[in-house]
């Protein structure tokens, strides 16, 4: 037998072993559930915008923002220090997160959406909503979609829609059975609620917000969007469905992104000045808010000891927070990271992730483990115990072990980061290539400003571990380090999956 066959058997029986252990941790702890007698969690997944690592205060000693309730879940749960969005922007993590694919594979090679794009995930594509709900759970979204659907056409140009139509390619047909939301970003036109298929109100005015703060883009805006309560709207239905499904049969799924604190910055008159900051501060705080009610509801409801809650961002903070305010207080939304949204810096989309699962995780837990926003799929496959086929999650890996302290090592090979700009980096181990001689976004060295990186080396390596703000490029050092990681990154580019094919 050939080296390779016996590497990949004795490979096979570790996972096998693996999922044995995770599987018994799971049927010895149904029975001691406290608040229902369905062994599979409740789960809720809340997506905040543009949510730095440093703004929360659990993470960072230093930070000026006392973010209470995101600090309680990670006192009480479990915190990941190396978790990653699978992009530094919002569009395609959010296609990873319901996915477990990287987006680049498919049409989306770089930038966002708008909030007239086109659907975006492929119709017919498994999601975290449709495993689900194969599986017994209800299923909701209520908040931020921003991965497209198909307005009804009025005419020829992009704006031209008929709000009196329904949408098609909807999150119904991605597998929620209830959904609530805006297509883009808040500051992306049209400003029009959908449920269900249907805009719950026609425009019937143009608004526009040119404020350094609170801007958002001109647009047609419905009688019932009001830019400053979405926050509020968006959680107080997601208190409601909570406390709709608590007395239901059967376990939930609630996939909750929030608008925030992404633009516009609109924090409420309540948390006004409430940090000490300055209005995305203030934001930040609304928004822990908002979790806070979210965590409460469970409480009251009597589901918290049985619900995997996720708390996390689709990607760095945005340089719209005003990094030189906040750092003449003393606050570094991107903590000790280099960069911030929008690169392939860590700053860029190294992300605050946090869990509570009060029956199943320890209190208190840290996981140095790299996981990744697409790993959300393997990861509900492997609590229901379903099988995925070859054709769907191409790019997740279960991290329940290292919910339930069971890993004996790292659960990813590698990680791929991707830019705005469509640059590729990995990170496998302490190693992180990137294969540009730029950010890949908005920091600096700009991909567009050539005289600042047209003599740097063509590409970037830092052991993480010694280095982690990225400040010494190794790549002249350890050319074997370089080639390794290019030539995995080229695997994982050429291939269509980055996980070893499934069997059953």
């Amino acid at each position: 037998m050939r080296v390779k066959e016996v590497t990949m058997k004795y490979l096979n029986m570790i996972r096998a072993m693996s999922c044995l252990a995770v599987g018994l941790v799971l049927f010895c702890g149904a029975a001691n559930a406290k608040d229902g007698e369905n062994a599979l969690p409740n789960i809720i997944y809340i997506l905040l915008d543009d949510l730095g690592y440093g703004d929360v205060s659990i993470l960072n000693a230093e930070s000026k923002i006392p973010t209470l309730n995101m600090d309680r879940i990670g006192r009480e749960g479990m915190i990941f220090t190396d978790a990653h969005s699978g992009s530094a922007v919002c569009t395609p993590t959010r296609y990873g997160i319901l996915t477990g694919r990287y987006a680049w594979r498919g049409r989306l090679k770089k930038g966002v959406l708008n909030g007239y794009s086109e659907h975006l995930i492929e119709p017919g594509r498994m999601t975290v909503a449709s495993l689900l709900k194969e599986n017994g759970y209800h299923t909701a979204f209520i908040g931020k979609w921003h991965l497209g659907w198909d307005w009804h056409k009025s005419g020829p140009r992009v704006h031209e829609v008929d709000y009196t139509k329904p949408v098609k390619n909807n999150p119904n047909d991605n597998g929620f059975s209830y959904f609530y939301g805006h297509c883009g970003s808040l500051d992306m036109p049209p400003y029009v609620y959908v449920e269900n298929g249907m805009p719950t109100a026609v425009p019937d005015r143009v608004t526009e917000n040119k404020d350094s703060y609170g801007w958002w883009r001109k647009g047609p805006t419905a009688p019932d969007f009001v830019h400053e309560e979405t926050l509020s709207n968006f959680t107080q239905r997601g208190v409601e469905y909570i406390r709709k499904q608590a007395e239901a049969d059967g376990p939930f799924f609630l996939y909750l992104p929030l608008p925030s604190p992404h633009t516009p910055i609109l924090p409420t008159a309540e948390f006004q000045g409430k940090s000490g900051t300055n209005p995305y501060g203030d934001f930040v705080l609304e928004t822990d808010w908002s979790i806070g009610q979210i965590m409460q509801a469970l409480e009251e409801s009597g589901v918290a000891e049985n619900t995997l809650l996720i708390v996390t961002s689709d990607n760095g903070c945005s340089p719209k927070a005003n990094f030189r305010v906040l750092a003449k207080l003393g606050h570094n939304p991107s903590y000790i990271y280099r960069g911030h949204k929008a690169d392939s810096f860590e700053g860029g989309h190294r992300i605050p992730f946090l869990v509570r699962w009060p029956a199943r995780i320890k209190a208190g837990s840290v996981s140095a483990d790299t996981t990744c926003l697409t790993d959300l799929m393997a990861t509900c496959a492997e609590i229901v115990g379903a099988t995925l086929p070859n054709d769907a999650a191409e790019d997740s890996v279960s991290m329940l072990p290292n919910l339930l302290g069971v890993s004996d090592g790292p659960v990813r090979e590698a990680t791929v980061h991707h830019s705005i700009d469509g640059d590729f980096s990995i990170r496998q181990g302490k190693w992180k290539f990137i294969d540009a001689p730029h950010s890949g976004g908005w920091s600096d060295p700009k991909p567009k400003d050539t005289a600042s990186w047209k003599d740097l080396p063509p590409v970037q390596l830092y052991d993480m571990e010694a280095d982690p703000g990225e400040t010494v490029n190794l790549q002249g050092q350890y050319p074997e380090v370089v080639e390794r990681l290019s030539a995995l990154l080229e695997k994982y580019r050429e291939s269509d999956r980055s996980v070893p094919e499934r069997t059953e």
